[in-house]
């Protein structure tokens, strides 16, 4: 999901790649972005271990809610109910690790660990980007032709559209995973980042990684088209909703994408901090922050926007 210079000291001759051959080989990688014990890392286990419950109990009750309350039984909710069940699946793919690196003097993950971890993290980030092009595109149908709303989005095509975004977003990064475990990794083992991410993990590879240079492109251009997609969709429907007549029919009308949008300007805003430097460097505690910014402080806020801003579904979760 990002752009990728292979670093200089991969691009050699053939012969340094024999003589980074005769090194032995990496099995495990270690985290260098986490603070040591010293300097205060169970100050941050606590907070981050508040948030991931918070994260997971809030999402599992957006998600359970809808589906045990008929009255929210529409393509609105069942979408938020599906993004909420990535979340906390998507957040358990990093934090977890997180916290035992924290109380851990050996800051480290294992070879297949981190390649699952990459898998699962990205599998389930794609997933929910693909997911909120479905919820801009279901409230640009009920905004722009609530006519024939119903008949288009029936609960079968929502159930495809919900199926089909996490089945393609798990498939789309297979590929890339697999071409990332043929590489040979011989040392150094450091990973820059509280996680494993593509692009440090890929800097580590004794070999020109080049052929991950297209993906990673295919990637940032990925990243920008859906931010367009779902830009492109709440410019037509700011623009119908304006036109309705009436003060209460207008805000209406705003509370029911109100939510999408916060959460659209969230997840993409730390997407793009992350994954779309073009190239740019920051300082390790800016990277750090970015990391944590995006696998951690998002996810937060999504359950209290999708509970906190609205009322069926605060009716909801006090019924539940």
């Amino acid at each position: 999901m990002s752009w990728y210079v292979p670093s200089p000291a991969f691009t050699g001759s053939s012969a340094g790649h024999m003589e980074g051959a005769n090194l032995s080989a990496v099995t495990e990688f270690v985290f260098t972005g986490f603070p040591q014990l010293q300097d205060g890392g169970l100050l941050y286990f606590f907070p981050l271990l508040f948030i991931y419950t918070f994260v997971v109990v809030g999402n599992l009750l957006i998600f359970f809610a809808v589906r045990m309350d008929v009255r929210l039984h529409n393509p609105m909710y069942n979408f938020i109910s599906t993004f909420s069940f990535l979340e906390v699946w998507y957040t358990t793919a990093t934090i977890p690790k997180m916290l035992s690196n924290l109380v851990s003097e050996k800051k480290t993950i294992s070879m297949t660990g981190c390649l699952l971890q990459m898998y699962f993290f990205h599998s389930l980030g794609n997933s929910e980007a693909i997911l909120l092009i479905t919820m801009a595109i279901d409230r640009y149908v009920a905004i722009c032709n609530p006519l024939r709303y119903q008949m288009i989005m029936t609960p079968r095509l929502c159930a495809q559209l919900s199926a089909g975004s996490c089945i393609f977003g798990f498939l789309i990064l297979l590929p890339e995973i697999v071409t990332i475990s043929t590489l040979p990794f011989c040392g150094p083992n450091q990973i820059h980042q509280i996680f494993c991410d593509l692009v440090p993990v890929l800097r580590l590879a004794c070999t020109n990684a080049s052929v991950i240079l297209v993906e990673d492109v295919i990637h940032a251009v990925a990243i920008i088209i859906t931010i367009l997609i779902i830009a492109l969709s709440y410019i037509r429907i700011v623009s119908v909703i304006l036109r309705i007549p009436s003060a209460e029919g207008r805000q209406k009308a705003f509370s029911t994408c109100g939510g999408h949008l916060t959460v659209f300007l969230i997840f993409f805003g730390s997407v793009s901090l992350m994954y779309l430097r073009f190239n740019a460097t920051y300082p390790p505690a800016l990277d750090t922050a970015i990391a944590l910014m995006f696998t951690v402080l998002a996810p937060f806020f999504h359950p209290i926007i999708y509970s906190l801003r609205n009322k069926d579904m605060k009716n909801a979760i006090r019924k539940l």
